[in-house]
C-alpha cells in the first residue's frame, strides 16, 4: 500500500465501505506485521525442517543417513516439530488479522511485482493453513480426509515453503524499513505539534482501542502458550500444563499405545503357542521361539519411543541385542535389516533398519518392557526398540527378521 498511515486513516486506498475502513484498529499496521511475521516465519522453517528430517527417516532417500545416537534425537526433532507447529497457529492468527485489509488494497493487481506477490500471498495462507490445520488433526488422530497425510504433507510443505521465500524476498524493503522503527503505542497524530505531549496510554486504549504493542505481547505469549500446552507431550516436567496433549502418558505398563493389537487384528497369533520369529542372515535361516528367544543373552535399555504426532515416553526395555540374535543365526556382513510384523495389513507393518542401528548395542527385540512380560498391546511376543526412531518404526509383533546386503 502507499497511503501514509494505517488502514482507515487518511485517504481510503481500500476497496472497502468508508464507514468500515475508518473503523479498522491503528494496530494493523507494518511494524506489527512485520514483527509477528518474522516470529511466524521462524515457527513455520523450524516446524519445516524437522518435518523433513522425519520424513527422511521413515522414507529415506539413497544419500541420507540418521544416526542411532544420541538416542533422544528423534524425540527432541520430532517434539520440536509438533511444538513449532502449534505454536505457529496463533502467530498466524495475529498475522492475518493485522494484515488482511491490505487484501482490498487498490489497486486490486496491477503490476507483475505485485500479482507476484498477490499469488505468493494466496498461495503461502492457503498451504500454511492446510499444513497447521491437517497437521493439529494428525496429533488428535483424528483423520478426516481420504488422501494418505504424510505423502501430502510433505509435499504441501515445500509449497508453503517456497510461497515463504517469495513472499519474504517480495517484501523484504518494507520489512527492513518497519524493523528500523520502533513500535509505538498508538500513530502519531499529522496535525499534533511537537511541544503538545504525547497522550498516555490509558488515554490510547480509550481513544483508538488496543495498542500496536500490546498486539506483538499477545501474539508472542499466545504462541508460548500454545506451545506449553503440547510440550509436556515430549518434555516430561511439562506433562502437567499439556492441556492440549491427546497423550496423557498413561498406558499398559505406563506407555500410551496408538495401534492396539485387536486394531492389528494379531491377538490370537501372537498368542498362538506355535508362534516362532524367522530370522535370516547371509543366506542361513534360523527360527526361533519365545523361550529361545529367551535363553539367549539378555540386555536392558532405557531408551523413549517418540511417535511421529509428537509424544513420547522413556521406558526400561529388556530383551535380545539384535546383533546377538543375528550372530545366532550367521556372520553379518553389512546391509539393512527388514522387519515384517504379524499384522498382515496397515501401512507400517514393514520396516527397515539401517547398519548403524543394527549394530548400536542399544537396539534389542524386546521381550520385556519396565521389569514386567511385554504387553499384548505393546508388541509380545516380540517387538523392534532401537534409539532415535519414529515409533511407527519400532515394529511390533515380529515375524520375520531378514538381513539384505
Amino acid at each position: 500500500m502507499t497511503d501514509a498511515g494505517p488502514p482507515g486513516q487518511g485517504n481510503n486506498r481500500l476497496l472497502l465501505p468508508e464507514r468500515v475502513a475508518a473503523q479498522l484498529s491503528p494496530a494493523r499496521s507494518a511494524a506489527v506485521a512485520a514483527r509477528v511475521g518474522i516470529a511466524l516465519g521462524i515457527a513455520v522453517s523450524v516446524c519445516f525442517l524437522t518435518g523433513l528430517l522425519s520424513h527422511w527417516i521413515q522414507h529415506p532417500p539413497t544419500w541420507f543417513a540418521w544416526p542411532s545416537r544420541p538416542v533422544w534425537l528423534y524425540r527432541v526433532t520430532q517434539g520440536t516439530h509438533v511444538i513449532s507447529g502449534v505454536a505457529a497457529i496463533p502467530l498466524l492468527l495475529v498475522k492475518l488479522w493485522s494484515v488482511y485489509p491490505r487484501l482490498f488494497a487498490r489497486p486490486l493487481l496491477g503490476s507483475p511485482l505485485r500479482l507476484l506477490e498477490r499469488g505468493s500471498i494466496a498461495v503461502l495462507v492457503g498451504s500454511v493453513i492446510f499444513q497447521l490445520a491437517t497437521g493439529l488433526l494428525n496429533i488428535a488422530q483424528w483423520y478426516a480426509w481420504k488422501f494418505f497425510f504424510t505423502t501430502t504433507h510433505y509435499t504441501m510443505a515445500y509449497i508453503a515453503i517456497g510461497a515463504l521465500a517469495i513472499h519474504l524476498a517480495v517484501k523484504l524493503p518494507t520489512v527492513r524499513s518497519a524493523l528500523t522503527r520502533s513500535v509505538p503505542h498508538a500513530p502519531p497524530d499529522p496535525g499534533q505539534q511537537p511541544v503538545v505531549p504525547p497522550p498516555t496510554d490509558d488515554e490510547l486504549v480509550a481513544r483508538q482501542g488496543i495498542s500496536r504493542r500490546a498486539v506483538v505481547g499477545a501474539a508472542g505469549l499466545a504462541a508460548t502458550v500454545a506451545g506449553l500446552a503440547v510440550a509436556g507431550q515430549t518434555v516430561p516436567f511439562l506433562r502437567g500444563i499439556a492441556v492440549l496433549a491427546p497423550r496423557s502418558g498413561r498406558g499398559p505398563q505406563g506407555l500410551p499405545v496408538n495401534r492396539t493389537a485387536s486394531n492389528a487384528g494379531v491377538g490370537a497369533l501372537a498368542r498362538d503357542p506355535a508362534y516362532r520369529l524367522r530370522v535370516s542372515v547371509g543366506g542361513r535361516e534360523r527360527t526361533f521361539d519365545l523361550g529361545e528367544l529367551r535363553a539367549l543373552p539378555q540386555s536392558e535399555a532405557v531408551l523413549p519411543i517418540a511417535c511421529v504426532e509428537g509424544w513420547s515416553a522413556s521406558a526400561h526395555w529388556g530383551g535380545v541385542r539384535l546383533r546377538d540374535l543375528l550372530a545366532a543365526v550367521g556372520e553379518y556382513h553389512g546391509g539393512s535389516a527388514h522387519f515384517t510384523s504379524l499384522e498382515t495389513g496397515g501401512l507400517y507393518r514393514e520396516s527397515l533398519l539401517p547398519r548403524p542401528h543394527i549394530e548400536d548395542p542399544a537396539t534389542l527385540i524386546a521381550l520385556r518392557l519396565n521389569g514386567e512380560q511385554l504387553d499384548l498391546d505393546h508388541g509380545y511376543p516380540c517387538r523392534l526398540i532401537a534409539p532415535s526412531r519414529p515409533g511407527v518404526l519400532q515394529t511390533k509383533w515380529l515375524a520375520r527378521i531378514e538381513v539384505r546386503q
